[in-house]
């Protein structure tokens, strides 16, 4: 009895001494952050979103027409009981608008919603995959940063750029209702 009451005391003095040392041992570094990317397609060039900017993904969203003075505006949809403003994002890209965009993304701080037609995938990378584009290109406004994996190269785009330049162009006398965005 006394061999079984001596081994547990070695053993529970060895746990005792184990869980002591761990707070004494430096943590493991951090693993290393990522940045979530969604795949997109406009056009027929590749691109990629923030997925920190989007609150929601939408497929074949029923997209109400409204007449605007806004060449991007498609109209507008329902979303979480509000009426959400929809732009075309190849358009605000200066891309030649397509007949038909499947996608929404709704963004994250503004009540507005931006229609593309394909989307490819959630990507995940290291920070240092992001790479930052000094090009003024037309279509390259928007997206000031690239992402390489594999042999391809998006752009990202800003969707805070593009909302900043759309409260540009809309113009005073618009409905803000309407585009349910504030006046400029």
């Amino acid at each position: 009895m006394s061999d079984n009451r001596a081994q547990f005391l070695d053993r529970a003095a060895a746990l005792r001494d184990a869980f002591d040392r761990s707070f004494a041992e430096p943590l493991p570094p951090d693993p290393p952050p990522f940045a979530d990317l969604l795949a997109i397609r406009i056009g027929t060039e590749p691109y990629a979103l923030r997925l920190c900017e989007i609150a929601g993904l939408f497929a074949d969203r029923k997209i109400t027409p409204i007449a605007s003075r806004v060449p991007a505006l498609l109209g507008i949809v329902g979303h979480h009981g509000a009426i959400v403003p929809v732009y075309d994002l190849h358009v605000l890209l200066e891309h030649r608008a397509v007949d038909a965009t499947r996608w929404l993304a709704t963004a994250a701080d503004t009540p507005v919603a931006f229609a593309f037609a394909a989307q490819e995938g959630q990507l995940r990378c290291r920070p240092d995959a992001i790479v930052p584009h000094q090009s003024d290109g037309p279509a390259r406004r928007h997206a000031r940063e690239f992402i390489r994996i594999a042999d391809l190269v998006r752009p990202i785009v800003d969707l805070g750029a593009v909302i900043a330049e759309l409260r540009r162009q809309v113009p005073a006398k618009l409905n803000a209702a309407n585009l349910n965005m504030e006046e400029c």
